[in-house]
């Protein structure tokens, strides 16, 4: 069995929902997307914990163009395929009780986006690559535009102008780098295994990182972002906050480091430095936001600043750090959107000064959202502290002042996320909080997966590290050997 069951079932379950109607279409989508789960766990189960790419698959597709359907799993995509089955089939129980109009287009858009997605954490050709990356973006567009809020045509249309153009980059660096390579192909490895100068990897460098940047967000690339988690539907912004800027995280270790690695020291002290003005600004503004939504798109901000950060400081526990913190920073904001997905349709507002009390009517809510908070500010023995702290310590053996600086976005979150907490939930019922129910059906086996997650990975993250940390170990001695033998 090779990788491509996962890329093309989401695309035939797409179709096939479209068949569906009335309530049966959000239980077709997720028993599809529970098949796709099923399918990256025996994947799991038979992987083996190397440096190697196992279930590939290396098939031609325009083979006079170069182009082949080359994609497989290693350790680092493992650890992005078990994000994307695990997230997705929650994001589908978390639409439980929304009504959509056009439901079956809702989820049909909702499956093609998950083998985009899965398409980009795998694929071994530039060209795939690049088709996964905007059959991606497509889906989440028409999400956002047809199912966002009273603003969403405005702010999806700068949503969609930056990512597309971001991605127009990075097309241009692809084709430059097909175009270097002898035998003329997209292959990853014949990209790894060119000898570019400085001056041209300079330039890879600016075509692949401005897209990823866009993607994360990193600042000052960051500005289409709050817009747009706050005005898209609750089940867009998850699949946004919590896989899709995932994509710009991965390209950076995939795509951009290892393209062009002399680019990469020669930026890399910028790239750091904007990381951590990204994390002190997204927390400087979430402390003053009243819609608890967009406080949580800024807290979003402050934590990719810190996974950034680690990234480019590229030692083996940054990098580490990075993978697990993407798959736990996953877990969380899927989460915390949901608590304000909860909240909105209960009360119909999102404004925190208008709260208070919850705690009081709603015991199971209540316990429910601090868990996912204390994850969310990385509590040691949740699943956000393993990674924050390999990152923090990537960036300290890179600069010890950048390193106090970027671990400011530990304290500065607790602060607002416990502050928000407290004037959400503590103190007295008011008029509107009164009548808040507690959570019950899905709503609470949501809830209790990622409580489950948050402190099972907290306590014991080490079967999650172990999955990646011969590939990372690999990727970041090889490139690292560049670095050392001046290879560029």
């Amino acid at each position: 069995m090779t990788v491509s069951i996962l890329l093309f079932l989401p695309i035939v379950a797409a179709l096939l929902v479209l068949l569906f109607k009335n309530e049966t279409v959000k239980h077709a989508a997720l028993f599809f997307a529970l098949v796709e789960l099923g399918i990256a766990a025996y994947f799991l189960a038979g992987f083996v914990p190397d440096a190697s790419v196992q279930y590939a698959i290396d098939a031609p597709w325009i083979p006079k163009m170069g182009i082949y359907f080359s994609a497989g799993i290693d350790g680092i995509s493992m650890i992005m395929v078990l994000l994307t089955t695990v997230l997705v089939p929650l994001i589908i129980l978390t639409t439980y009780k929304h009504e959509y109009k056009n439901a079956k287009a809702f989820y049909a858009l909702i499956l093609f986006m998950q083998a985009g997605l899965l398409t980009v954490f795998t694929a071994l050709d530039g060209f795939l690559f690049y088709v996964g990356w905007e059959a991606a973006l497509i889906p989440i567009y028409f999400i956002c535009a047809l199912w966002g809020g009273e603003n969403r045509i405005r702010i999806n249309i700068k949503f969609f102008i930056y990512t597309f153009a971001g991605s127009l980059f990075m097309l241009l660096g692809i084709i430059y780098l097909y175009l270097q390579t002898p035998a003329k192909v997209y292959d990853l490895r014949g990209f790894y295994d060119l000898s570019l100068t400085l001056t041209q990897q300079s330039w890879v460098f600016w075509a692949f990182f401005i897209a990823f940047a866009i993607k994360m967000p990193i600042f000052p690339f960051h500005t289409w972002q709050p817009d747009t988690y706050t005005e898209a539907p609750s089940a867009g912004t998850m699949m946004l906050s919590g896989i899709m800027l995932k994509m710009g995280i991965y390209g950076v270790i995939r795509w951009l480091i290892p393209n062009a690695p002399a680019g990469f020291l020669q930026w890399q002290n910028l790239v750091i430095i904007l990381s951590v003005i990204g994390i002190v600004y997204a927390s400087l503004i979430a402390f003053n936001q009243k819609d608890g939504k967009r406080l949580v798109a800024y807290s979003s901000i402050a934590h990719v600043g810190l996974i950034a950060a680690g990234i480019f400081a590229w030692t083996t526990q940054g990098v580490q750090g990075a993978m697990i913190q993407m798959l736990s920073h996953g877990i969380n904001v899927v989460g915390m959107f949901f608590i304000w997905d909860i909240i909105s349709r209960r009360l119909n507002t999102r404004d925190i000064s208008q709260m208070g009390g919850i705690a009081k009517v709603a015991p199971n809510f209540s316990i429910a959202f601090l868990i996912i908070l204390l994850g969310t500010v990385a509590l040691p023995l949740t699943n956000g502290f393993v990674g924050e702290f390999l990152l923090l310590k990537g960036v300290f053996n890179y600069n010890i002042w950048f390193a106090a600086v970027a671990g400011l976005t530990i304290i500065f979150g607790a602060v607002y996320m416990l502050r928000m907490y407290k004037n959400v939930m503590q103190g007295e019922t008011n008029e509107l909080t009164a009548i808040f129910t507690d959570i019950s059906g899905s709503e609470k086996l949501v809830l209790g997966i990622i409580c489950v997650l948050i402190i099972g990975i907290g306590v014991y993250p080490q079967p999650i590290l172990h999955i990646s940390e011969a590939a990372v170990t690999n990727l970041v001695n090889t490139v690292s050997a560049k670095f050392n033998n001046a290879q560029f």
